[in-house]
Order: structure tokens, then C-alpha cells, then sequence
């Protein structure tokens, strides 16, 4: 078990994989039992079935669906009540799954009190913003199915987050939240600021993500493991190494809070809809990065940029958004500004290292989620029924809604601070935390004054009367825009009054710092962090009231660092810098670039084998004269190739090569790899016949007698420096290879026959979905940029199947038979009535037999992969036959289905074994007896899905490539490709 914080207890107890690590003892002297019922797995699993059941939900129901699908976060809320007493006792639940045991690579997750509260946050706010959904969308919004399923995915992946206790899969769930709030925040995808917005962000924060992936790298080598439990107890040493290591972990935590100087893309992402900020800009998502400097202040707040880098920034980031809130007239972007402003205050409390500190940060981490959400679904509400946000366009809104206003005010009081919210109960511990720092405290004072300012601003600027301005009439609120931010703000005032309990429930994490002599409390006495706030509470009604002088200085004055200007001024200049690379290096010329990649392949290995020492293994040059006899031709072929002027004659001699190569494979007795390498061959040999149909006969004569000379040079030099490196491969062996056991493994744990098959899909499972990821993604690459030859154009529309045209009358005569339906589109020249026959006969043939290699593969030559081949051969002949139309009618099924079933089938065979307490892709005893093939069904499924889908895309692209460049012909039918026959007289 890894150790636990120094001022934790040793004693632990293992219930299945629960763990609790018991930090303080019951008054009883016994420990709190661990709670093995409920996983967080489990949790998680719920989230991913919700958001994929999402948009057959939304289809049935519309907006409604959004009632059942509150119930996954829902979860997540209750299971975080029911662990409320060992997080009261200062228990700390562990769950554990094994990933990759020899790298300790697992996949680990730890409830503490930090992560408890953030689970609360996460599960709570996440369920009302649901059910808020469900009447904020009217019926029939554009992209509701995605935006549901999406949003219940991003809840998913922040409650793996925060509950994450290993570093590396805590940013895994840290980049699923970034993509997710990419596609939030770009909702409405006809919009150019959402896209902006979108692009922005996930930028931003992705640069984040991956300068944190290094520190989180760092961290793990210099404590020898990647828990944050082993972090607490590994004692790590104060050097340069762990000082460049924190820098880089604070830049990516501070990207995802929009800290300065990473906090303009928040702002900007106000472009999203009203319960997308309410959620991930008030509760979630922008939480992140200040919990995560939660969870690591108590190791690394004494290293030497800690508190200087959250210090300084935290107060920078609260003055400056504070100050530019002022300024704002749009109700929602006055709150995203003082949603920055506020994180750079929860940044400077909770990256102090201190315990007074770290209580006082918790307790505003829930005041701010309580009131920010609450906040931003009001200014939602109001968006909804009276169609504005502007409050220059507002008055008169607090009398015809009473209860909306009221709702605003009580959520609002939280912000500013006023007693006997928990905002004021936050605020005073906040202060009392810094009373022995004067400049902070200063700092502090100014920035709440200011929040209190812009709370004023928007309350009044919301729902007071201007005579000037004309009487707002808003439609009635439904209760289910109303109930979830009263909800909020009145949880504020209930948790304020018992500023006790919560100082309770909170303590365990402060005493991670050291003793902990202070207490929540919503009296204090006569104090000096009182009085600062009632100093801070005068100062933001002097700004308020002091409105009309300081319009002027508000609109010349700005903040003296804007992060929106800095990112696009860096975006526009990374533009500039790409435009002047790639002029001066993309000159168009293939073979500049092709010579440039293979000199340097001959110059850099090429040297470094030239000056190494000699090298004394023996060489076989061949085992049998056959090897001889193939390994020549092989050489011909290709030398051949190399002189060849006609295409074709230099296409059918580097398949010879080809072929060459797979003779070689049968003579080693690799049966397996020798027919995947056959089926590559001939498809590629069709590649280059589609190809060849759009080029010149032969080769251009351009090339002078003295550079064909030169590439000859090269060309040769590669393959002597290739051959080389295979040998000094073969020669660097200093212990047996591994793979000389894979015989038996595939045998006694594959229970398969095809040593190749059997270690592609259950010894080396994980290269294998790699591989299959990597596959989807070529193809989804490749495809795109077939079909889209713009940013700006139109999408292509699909062939549409040749239909049957209707009867003009009685047919007369002989009627000539249609073998293929897309073959009346061809042209009389591309046409062949026997080679349509051909393909309708043996077309079934080949799927047959393309099933017969993925069933067979288990245990004889073939597999996934190979039929896969087979199947996509299928497809391609009858495209050949019969055109883009046939090929069309023979996969009528769209290829990104086929891609996504592949890859879903794939991920759902590697994640079965989880349901029955295993880890991913593992292999599980006890099969049925008369059943050997049981074990591959999945792998072999997930390979065929993947390799059908892949042939039926890439050979549906190639069709759309060759044919969409010139007119293509009109689907014809039998009936209008030919005169009818005339009658015969008499």
C-alpha cells in the first residue's frame, strides 16, 4: 500500500478493492469501516451509458430527456452523501483496478475530503443543470442530442477527475473535459463566435494540459510513482529539477482556471449556452485547475515557485477581471469576468500551503459553485423571457418577476459577502488566513470590493427601475428555470448558517498543513478580518455609487494585461510565422522532399554504423536456394521498375517485388503474414490501377541522364544502409528475444494455433487497439480530405442509387438482363458486360470467404486483418465493375457507422473484463469446454468491423476522388440507357 501523509495513521483495511486509510480514529478507538457497495467505476460506466443512450433519449422525448439523464449526476451526488462520515472521521476510500502492473500503470481512484466536495459539486450542480435544460431548450433545437449526451459526458469525465488519485490518469479525465467543453462551448456551430470561442479554449487549455503532462512526468521520476498518495509520503528534495517540475504542473493548472495570463478564453467562451457556463464555468470545468492546486499544496507548496507563482497571479488575475467587470454591460460577460476574478482569489487561498489558508479555500471553492451557478441560470432565465441580456435595455424586470429577482438577490448577497451566507463565512476565514500578510491582505480587500461593486451592478443593472428606460415585459419563468438556482441560493444560505458542520467536514483536509486551532464559524466577534470586510463592503458601495464619474475613467482605463489581445495577437503571429516556414520549405516538389527525408536517413544511421567498431557475427546469406532463387527475381523485378517508362509496366514490377517479398515470408514458414502481405499487394495493385486511368501513359523525360543517375545513387544507398541496420539489429542482441516464447503462450493462453493471430489480439492486445485507433483515424484523415475540398464550401452529397425509372407504357421486345445496378450508369467504353457478370457471380464468393479467414484465424492462416482485405477486394471490384453508384448500393451502410461499430466493439471486448473484476483486455479463465474459438469472437469481430469499414470508406473515397473531378453521369435505368425496340411490322 503506498504511504500516507506524515500526519496520518499507518493502519489499513482492505475490503475487495476498497481501501480505507484511516487518518483519524472513531472516539471508539476503531476504525471506520470501509464501504465496499458502490464503485466509482460503476459511477462512471453509468455516466458513459447515459451520454450514448442521450440521443435516442432526446429523439423520444426531446428537451424532456434531460430528466432522466440528471439521474447519472444525481448519483454521483448521492454516493458523495453517503461517503459524508468517513470523510467526517478523515477517511480516505481508495479504489483500485491493476492497468499495466510491470510500469504501475493502474487505474486508481481516492475520495478525500477535497475530492469529496468537489464530487458534491460535480454531481449536484451538474443534475440541475439538466433538469434547467429541460425547459431552457424549446423542442426541436438544432443539435439537442448532441449537446445532452455530450454535457452528460463531461460530468462523467470530472468526476473521474477529481476523484482521480493517479497523476497520469488524472489528466486523461483532465483532456476528456478539455474536448468536451470544446464541443460545448462551439454549440452552435453556425456562429463564428462560438467557433472562435470553442477553438480558443480548447487551445489554451490543451497547451495547458501538455506542458502539465511533463511536470506530472517529472513528479513521477523523482518520486518513483505517479499516486498522489505516494507524492504526500515520498519526501521529495527542494531542487531545480522539482522547481522546473512544479512551474510547468502550475502553467497547466492555471490555463484551466483562467488564471493570468491564461484567463481571456473564458470570457469569450460566454459564447456558449447559458447551463454550459453555469456548469463549466461556475462549478466544473474551471475548477479543475484550482483543485488541482488543492491537491498538491500540501507537498509542493514549500518548493520555491509555488506561492510566489499563485500569489502573484491569483491577485493580478482578481484585480484585473475585477476592475474590466466593471466595464461590462452584457449581464452574462459582468460574470464571467468576475468568474476570473474570483478564480484568481481561490488560486492565491488555495495555493498558500497554509491550514488556516486551506480551510478557508474549501469553504469558498462551495460558495462560489453555489453562487456563480445560481447566477448564471438566472441570467439565463432572464435571456429566456425577455429576450436580452443587455442590462441597459432592462428595467422594471424585479417587479415583474418577484420571484426571479429574489432568487438573484439571495445568490448575489453570497457574492458580495453579506452575513449570514457562506460567501461571508468564506470571505472572513479567507481574510483571517492573511491578517499576518499585509500586501496580500491589501490586495484581497481591493478585489473584494470590487466583487461587491459588480454584484451591485448586476442586481441593479438586472432588475432596477430606470425611468429613462422602458418597462421590461418578460414571459412567465417556468418552475424548471426557477427551481435549480433558487435551489443554489438557497443551499448558500442554509450551509452559511451552519458554518460549523461545514469547518468540520472540512477540517480533515486543513490538517494535511499542520494543526488546525481555527474553526468556520458566522460569528467570530469584533475581528480584524471583520473589519476588513466591512471596509471591503463600504469600498464596493462607494464604487457603485461613485458610477457616474467613473463611466469615463472606466472606458480609458483598462487592465494592464489583457489575455484575450495576447492570444490573438500570438494566434495571428503564429499564423504569419507558419505562412513563412512553409513558403520557404514546401516548395511543392515530392521529390525534393522525398530526397531530403532519404538523405538524411543515409547520412545520420548511415554514419553512425560507418564509425562504430567492427562487427564480427557471421551473415547466412540463405537457407535454401529457393530464398536464392526468389531473393533474385525480387531484384530484378525492382531494378526493372526503376527503368521502366510506362506506368503500368512499372506498377506491375513493383508488384512483383511485392509478391517477391511474400514468397520470402512462406519460405520462413510464416504462412499468415505471407497471405496478409499478398492481399495488401493486390490491394494496392488496384490502387494503382484506379490511379493510373488519371495519368499519362508513360513517365515524364524531363529528368536529365545525370539526376536519374543521382536518384539511382540514393535510392541504393537507402537499401544498403536499411539492410545494414537489420543486421546491426540482429547483431545488438544481448539476451534471448522474447518472442521465442510466444509459441506456447499462444497455445496455453491464447488457446489458439496462429501464433501471429494470437499475439496481434491477446498477448499484444494493446498495440493492437492502437493500432485499430490509429486505422480510424487514417481513414477519418484521409476521407476528409477527399470529400472536403474547403473550409467554406458545401458538404458533398452521397450518390444517390440509381432508381428504377417508372414505365411509359408497354415494354416491346426482348428485355436485356442487368447483372449490376450501377452498371447502365457507365459509359458504353467503360462498360463490360462480362466483367459485370463476373463480379455478380463471385462477389458473394469473396465475402464468404473473407468470413471464413476471420473465423479460421484463430487457428489457421487469416484473421481480422486478412478478411477485412478480402472484404474491401470485394468492394473494389464492384466498384470497377460498376462505378460509384454500385459501389454505393453494394455498402449501403454509411463508413463512419462501420468505423465507429468497429471501434466500439473493439473498446467493448477490451473493457469486458472490468464488469467481472478484471482489467482491460485481460484474458479470463474458465471458458466453455467445446468452444475454443469463444476467446476470439470479440477480437476477431472488432478487427473484421474495423477492416470492412475501412475498405468500404478509403474505397468509396477513391470512387468520389476519381469521379467527382469531371462530370459524372445521371443515374440511368435500364429503361433510359437504350432505345426502346421497335415494333415489327405486320
Amino acid at each position: 500500500m503506498p504511504p500516507t501523509p506524515a500526519n496520518s495513521g499507518k493502519t489499513a483495511r482492505r475490503a475487495g478493492n476498497w481501501r480505507l486509510i484511516a487518518v483519524r480514529r472513531l472516539p471508539s478507538g476503531a476504525l471506520l469501516p470501509p464501504r465496499p457497495g458502490a464503485r466509482v467505476l460503476v459511477l462512471l460506466i453509468l455516466h458513459l451509458v447515459a451520454a450514448l443512450v442521450a440521443p435516442l433519449l432526446v429523439r423520444w422525448w426531446g428537451p424532456r430527456a434531460c430528466y432522466p439523464l440528471a439521474l447519472a449526476p444525481a448519483a454521483a451526488f448521492g454516493w458523495a452523501v453517503a461517503r459524508t462520515p468517513a470523510v467526517r472521521n478523515g477517511g480516505a476510500l481508495v479504489e483500485t483496478y491493476p492497468w499495466v502492473p510491470q510500469l504501475r500503470l493502474e487505474l486508481a481512484f481516492r475520495l478525500t475530503t477535497l475530492s469529496w466536495l468537489m464530487t458534491l459539486l460535480v454531481g449536484g450542480v451538474g443534475a440541475l443543470v439538466l433538469v434547467y435544460c429541460a425547459r431552457y431548450f424549446a423542442a426541436g433545437s438544432v443539435g439537442l442530442a448532441r449537446f445532452a449526451a455530450v454535457l452528460v459526458a463531461f460530468a462523467g469525465a470530472m468526476l473521474g477527475l477529481v476523484l482521480a488519485d493517479d497523476l497520469l490518469l488524472l489528466y486523461v479525465f483532465w483532456e476528456l473535459t478539455t474536448i468536451f467543453s470544446y464541443l460545448l462551448i462551439g454549440h452552435s456551430t453556425e456562429r463564428r463566435a462560438s467557433r472562435w470561442a470553442a477553438a480558443q479554449a480548447l487551445t489554451v487549455t490543451t497547451f495547458g494540459g501538455l506542458v502539465m503532462l511533463v511536470g506530472f512526468l517529472m513528479l513521477g521520476r523523482h518520486a518513483g510513482g505517479y499516486r498522489w498518495s505516494e507524492l504526500a509520503g515520498a519526501g521529495l528534495p527542494a531542487d531545480g529539477y522539482l522547481a522546473t517540475a512544479v512551474l510547468l504542473v502550475l502553467a497547466g493548472a492555471l490555463a484551466k482556471s483562467a488564471v493570468l495570463p491564461f484567463s481571456g478564453w473564458l470570457p469569450q467562451a460566454m459564447a456558449a449556452p447559458t447551463p454550459v457556463s453555469a456548469y463549466l464555468h461556475a462549478a466544473a470545468m474551471v475548477k479543475a485547475g484550482v483543485y488541482l492546486l488543492g491537491l498538491l499544496a500540501p507537498v509542493l507548496a514549500t518548493v520555491g515557485p509555488w506561492r510566489p507563482v499563485t500569489v502573484t497571479a491569483g491577485l493580478l488575475t482578481m484585480l484585473g477581471a475585477g476592475w474590466t467587470a466593471l466595464r461590462q454591460c452584457d449581464l452574462k460577460l459582468l460574470l464571467a469576468y468576475g468568474t476570473v476574478s474570483q478564480l484568481g482569489l481561490l488560486t492565491v487561498v488555495l495555493g498558500a500551503g497554509t491550514p488556516k489558508a486551506a480551510l478557508a479555500g474549501a469553504a469558498m471553492l462551495l460558495a462560489h459553485a453555489l453562487f456563480k451557478a445560481a447566477l448564471f441560470l438566472v441570467v439565463g432565465a432572464i435571456d429566456h423571457t425577455t429576450g436580452t441580456r443587455d442590462l441597459r435595455e432592462l428595467s422594471g424586470l424585479g417587479r415583474q418577476a418577484p420571484l426571479l429577482a429574489a432568487v438573484a438577490v439571495l445568490a448575489a448577497a453570497s457574492m458580495a459577502g453579506l452575513p449570514p451566507m457562506v460567501g461571508f463565512v468564506a470571505k472572513e476565514a479567507v481574510l483571517a488566513a492573511f491578517a499576518d500578510q499585509p500586501l496580500v491582505l491589501a490586495g484581497l480587500v481591493a478585489g473584494t470590493a470590487l466583487t461587491v461593486a459588480y454584484t451591485v451592478r448586476f442586481v441593479w443593472g438586472a432588475f432596477g427601475a430606470r425611468p429613462p428606460a422602458e418597462q421590461t415585459e418578460p414571459q412567465p419563468v417556468p418552475a424548471a428555470m426557477l427551481g435549480p438556482p433558487a435551489l443554489l441560493a438557497a443551499a448558500g444560505l442554509v450551509v452559511g448558517l451552519l458554518a460549523g458542520p461545514l469547518g468540520a467536514l472540512l477540517r480533515p483536509y486543513a490538517e494535511l498543513f499542520g494543526p488546525m486551532p481555527e474553526r468556520l464559524a458566522l460569528w467570530h466577534g469584533p475581528t480584524l478580518a471583520l473589519g476588513m470586510s466591512a471596509l471591503a463592503l463600504a469600498g464596493g458601495a462607494a464604487l457603485f455609487a461613485l458610477r457616474g464619474p467613473l463611466v469615463p475613467v472606466l472606458a480609458r482605463v483598462r487592465a494592464p494585461v489583457d489575455s484575450a489581445r495576447g492570444y490573438e495577437w500570438l494566434s495571428h503571429a503564429f499564423d504569419r510565422l507558419a505562412i513563412e516556414v512553409t513558403s520557404a520549405t514546401q516548395r511543392g516538389s515530392l521529390p525534393q522532399y522525398l530526397g531530403t527525408i532519404l538523405l538524411v536517413l543515409v547520412v545520420v544511421p548511415g554514419g553512425a554504423m560507418l564509425t562504430a567498431g567492427p562487427w564480427r557475427q557471421r551473415v547466412a546469406l540463405w537457407d535454401t536456394p529457393l530464398q536464392l532463387v526468389v531473393g533474385l527475381v525480387t531484384v530484378v523485378a525492382a531494378l526493372l521498375a526503376v527503368g521502366a517508362r510506362r506506368r503500368l509496366t512499372a506498377m506491375l514490377l513493383v508488384g512483383v517485388t511485392g509478391y517477391g517479398s511474400a514468397m520470402m515470408f512462406v519460405l520462413h514458414g510464416a504462412p499468415d503474414v505471407a497471405l496478409t502481405q499478398f492481399l495488401v499487394e493486390t490491394a494496392t495493385i488496384a490502387v494503382f490501377v484506379l490511379v493510373l486511368r488519371r495519368l499519362p501513359e508513360r513517365f515524364s523525360t524531363r529528368p536529365l541522364r545525370r539526376s536519374r543517375w543521382v536518384r539511382r545513387s540514393v535510392g541504393a544507398a537507402v537499401g544498403v544502409v536499411l539492410a545494414g541496420l537489420c543486421l546491426v539489429a540482429v547483431g545488438a542482441r544481448t539476451a534471448s528475444p522474447i518472442s521465442l516464447a510466444f509459441p506456447g503462450l499462444a497455445v496455453s493462453d491464447g488457446y489458439g494455433r496462429n501464433v501471429v493471430n494470437v499475439v496481434l489480439v491477446d498477448i499484444r492486445a494493446w498495440d493492437t487497439m492502437g493500432e485499430i485507433s490509429v486505422l480510424v483515424v487514417a481513414a477519418t484523415g484521409v476521407a476528409s480530405l477527399i470529400f472536403q475540398r474547403s473550409r467554406t464550401g458545401p458538404r458533398p452529397r452521397r450518390p444517390r442509387r440509381p432508381e428504377r425509372s417508372p414505365r411509359r407504357g408497354p415494354r416491346r421486345g426482348p428485355q436485356r438482363p442487368v447483372w449490376l445496378r450501377g452498371g447502365p450508369t457507365l459509359t458504353k467504353r467503360r462498360r463490360s458486360i462480362v466483367f459485370e457478370v463476373v463480379t455478380r457471380l463471385i462477389f458473394h464468393t469473396i465475402v464468404l470467404f473473407s468470413l471464413f479467414l476471420l473465423f479460421s484465424g484463430h487457428n489457421a492462416p487469416g484473421g481480422g486483418f486478412s478478411g477485412g482485405l478480402v472484404a474491401s477486394l470485394a468492394l473494389t471490384l464492384r466498384y470497377l465493375a460498376g462505378g460509384r453508384y454500385e459501389l454505393a448500393e453494394a455498402a449501403p451502410v454509411a463508413a463512419g457507422t462501420v468505423l465507429g461499430a468497429g471501434l466500439a466493439v473493439s473498446v467493448g471486448a477490451g473493457v469486458v473484463a472490468l464488469v467481472v473484476g478484471g482489467s482491460v483486455l485481460e484474458k479470463r479463465e474458465g471458458r466453455p469446454s467445446g468452444c475454443p474459438g469463444i476467446r476470439k469472437l470479440l477480437p476477431s469481430s472488432r478487427r473484421i468491423l474495423l477492416s470492412d469499414g475501412r475498405g468500404s470508406y478509403l474505397n468509396r473515397g477513391r470512387a468520389w476522388m476519381l469521379e467527382h473531378s469531371a462530370p459524372a453521369s445521371a443515374p440511368r435505368s435500364t429503361a433510359t440507357s437504350r432505345r426502346p425496340a421497335r415494333p415489327r411490322a405486320g
